[in-house]
């Protein structure tokens, strides 16, 4: 009696031994053989694809083909943005200051604003007020010892030059008063006689903020001191110093002259600005 034929099982045909042969199609001469199972088979499928998975992984994320992945970004440029965002932040506020000074600007030359009540102790008078009020509690004499001093040493008046905010301020010109401050007229400058072509000095160092020719006031400049403090010198002939140049303080900036419509003869029309408000130069300087 044969015995029956037992089926083989599935392990059976994953371990079943098979041979590959490679032979030339022409003369069927056999150029390559070798034995595999499909267990053989599908292990190295398996690690063919899992080392070409890795090694594409391994290429795109460890060099500088990640930066063509959408959705991710390079250190190099999260730091280019986190700077250029700082940068902007910066630009932004310098914008809102340089709008701050052309509004400023627009004011002093077509007079806008309101003129405030002025004298030469309100600067100290204010400086006291805060430094005292951050002080515990001194003493009545020492308050008064302490303003007494500080108003010697800090507003030391003469004929040429005020110390005010710890600023040395300078005539811009020596000559005689022709016209006086009057807020009523809207007239927020004194205007001094002098002869065409004489220096015009800065009163203090700073900035210049505007340097340009206009139809009715002539060559125009406007110098930013610091600390809310800006002057104005109008109807000048020539002007020697140009837009965002700094100048110290004492230096020519422009020549006097007769130049605009709004002019009667040869001055120089000088405005003081603090705070965004007209000041009577009259009681910064002594023209006498």
């Amino acid at each position: 009696m044969k015995k029956k034929k037992k089926n083989p099982t599935f392990l059976d045909n994953l371990y079943r031994e098979y041979k590959v042969v490679v032979s030339n199609e022409n003369t069927f001469e056999e150029r390559l053989s070798f034995k595999t199972t499909k267990i053989g088979v599908f292990l190295t499928s398996f690690l063919y694809t899992g080392a070409l998975i890795v090694s594409t992984i391994c290429l795109i994320f460890f060099t500088p083909l990640k930066e063509y992945v959408p959705g991710y970004s390079s250190l190099e440029l999260l730091k280019s943005t986190t700077e250029q965002s700082f940068k902007l932040d910066s630009i932004i506020k310098a914008t809102e200051l340089n709008n701050q000074y052309y509004s400023s600007i627009k004011k002093v030359l077509i007079g806008e604003l309101d003129t405030i009540a002025f004298s030469r102790d309100s600067i100290i008078d204010a400086i006291n007020a805060e430094k005292l009020s951050s002080e515990l509690s001194p003493s009545k004499e020492d308050s008064l010892l302490r303003i007494y001093i500080e108003e010697q040493d800090k507003f030391n008046l003469t004929t040429s030059q005020l110390l005010i905010e710890n600023k040395i301020l300078f005539q811009p010109v020596q000559g005689e008063i022709t016209q006086n401050f009057n807020k009523k007229e809207n007239h927020f400058a004194i205007d001094i006689a002098v002869d065409e072509g004489t220096p015009i000095k800065a009163i203090s160092e700073g900035r210049i903020l505007f340097s340009e020719w206009t139809v009715q006031t002539g060559y125009v400049i406007i110098i930013d001191h610091g600390d809310m403090l800006t002057s104005v010198y109008k109807h000048n002939s020539a002007l020697v110093k140009k837009q965002n140049e700094t100048v110290n303080a004492g230096e020519i900036i422009a020549l006097s002259g007769n130049h605009g419509t709004l002019t009667t003869g040869p001055h120089l029309h000088f405005e003081v600005w603090k705070n965004g408000r007209p000041i009577d130069p009259m009681q910064l300087f002594n023209f006498k």
